[in-house]
């Protein structure tokens, strides 16, 4: 029985999206706010995560990005419920590494096919690594023994965790790890739906956004701190990412933060 987790603020979309999915025999886990659908998601481990974009506290965009820190929910495909979405919104969520969008009010008929779609790709790409890992070169890195306790993606993400903060790029993390850079990519985008470099990025946005908001560093520091020897080019990738600056993304979020 495939498990779904559901994180909607509105309890009435809740409990209709629950009972229609325990309906057609999907395990339903309903979470009312983006705190305790992270908490369920690592207890629970679902097959896959619907989540609505707007809700206080912490919307929909902090719950992917947090879910995609996390080696045991990284590759849990993630649906985002909207009432609206703009090129922005939606070029964000895909950023994070978002599957699909439904927007609100939901058609059933819809927000079945949405899930049955995603469940029946996450099978076959599953289907996919089983092959690989059967094939004669797929001890080129890993012997029998070592595969069987750990996965390339664990290694890649270990990887990108030890050397964010400096100069990377895609050859040194796939020479590091015993692959050539095309066969990495073409495995990490199947894996997780984002190539090396997206996750490299990620990894820095995050980092970024923590001194942003915890430390007094300026912007050329948080550039070098993340890795990035141009600051000019962190610049257009944060504002790439989240649509505006690091200066006056830091400025909304604190006056954000002493509002609440």
């Amino acid at each position: 029985m495939k498990t779904i987790l559901v994180i909607e603020d509105e309890a009435q979309t809740r409990k209709v999206l629950l009972n229609c999915l325990k309906f057609e025999g999907f395990k339903a886990i309903g979470a009312d706010n983006g705190k305790t659908g992270i908490k369920l998601a690592q207890e629970h481990c679902p097959d896959l995560i619907v989540c609505d974009i707007m809700m206080p506290e912490m919307n929909g965009y902090d719950v992917l990005s947090i879910l995609r820190q996390k080696i045991s929910t990284l590759a849990i495909p993630v649906i985002f419920l909207t009432a609206k979405v703009s090129m922005f919104d939606l070029r964000l969520g895909m950023d994070l590494g978002a599957e699909d969008y439904l927007t609100k009010p939901c058609n059933i008929e819809r927000f079945l096919t949405a899930i049955t779609t995603r469940l029946r790709r996450k099978e076959e790409l599953q289907k996919s690594y089983a092959a690989d890992f059967n094939t004669p070169d797929s001890k080129s890195f890993f012997d029998r023994e070592e595969l069987s306790k750990c996965s390339k993606t664990t290694k890649v993400f270990e990887f990108i965790e030890a050397n964010f903060d400096r100069p990377l790029e895609l050859k040194e993390v796939a020479s590091n790890l015993g692959y050539s850079p095309a066969y990495l990519t073409n495995f990490m985008r199947q894996k997780t739906g984002r190539t090396v470099k997206q996750w490299i990025v990620q990894r820095r946005m995050d980092k970024a956004r923590q001194l942003l908001l915890d430390t007094e560093k300026t912007i050329s520091q948080i550039a070098i701190d993340t890795g990035y020897v141009d600051t000019s080019y962190f610049i257009r990738q944060f504002k790439r990412l989240h649509g505006t600056s690091p200066n006056l993304w830091r400025n909304s979020s604190l006056e954000n933060t002493n509002c609440s």
